[in-house]
């Protein structure tokens, strides 16, 4: 099954790589039989779903992640081998997703007000009144 990324972007199922392995945590003696730990796996720079522009800024974004030009996320958190393709799924469409947004809209820098400035001072002179109620009285 093909995965939807983006309405731009639509990875073909052939692309996608599985492994899977036993899981670890709970389960009781399932847990010793079955391999519910998934592996989901996509290369980047080898796929033929992406534009050079898409690439480059998956490549630019997800540096640290890739491994020779290949995505890899895991999935143990269920018991079941299909929820845990499912989660699998879901979280390489999530980073994908987010690695692919236009960046946000730079922040232009502000001054502080004037009020804003007062309330500051007002709250940082009220916090040193309290802790100076707490000191031990001089002897004088």
């Amino acid at each position: 099954m093909d995965l939807e990324v983006t309405a731009a972007l639509t990875i073909p199922a052939t692309e996608l790589g599985w492994r899977f392995s036993r899981s670890s945590g709970p389960g009781g003696q399932h847990v010793n039989t079955s391999d519910s730990r998934v592996e989901l796996f996509w290369s980047v720079t080898d796929s033929a779903a992406l534009s050079d522009s898409q690439r480059q800024r998956l490549q630019e974004r997800l540096g640290s992640r890739l491994i020779g030009g290949v995505v890899t996320v895991t999935a143990a958190e269920q018991r079941s081998q299909l929820r845990n393709r499912e989660i699998a799924r879901r979280k390489l469409v999530d980073l994908l997703a987010t690695a692919l947004a236009p960046d946000a809209p730079h922040r232009r820098a502000t001054k502080a007000t004037r009020g804003s400035d007062r309330r500051r001072l007002a709250a940082k002179s009220q916090r040193s009144e309290t802790k100076k109620q707490r000191q031990r009285p001089s002897s004088d």
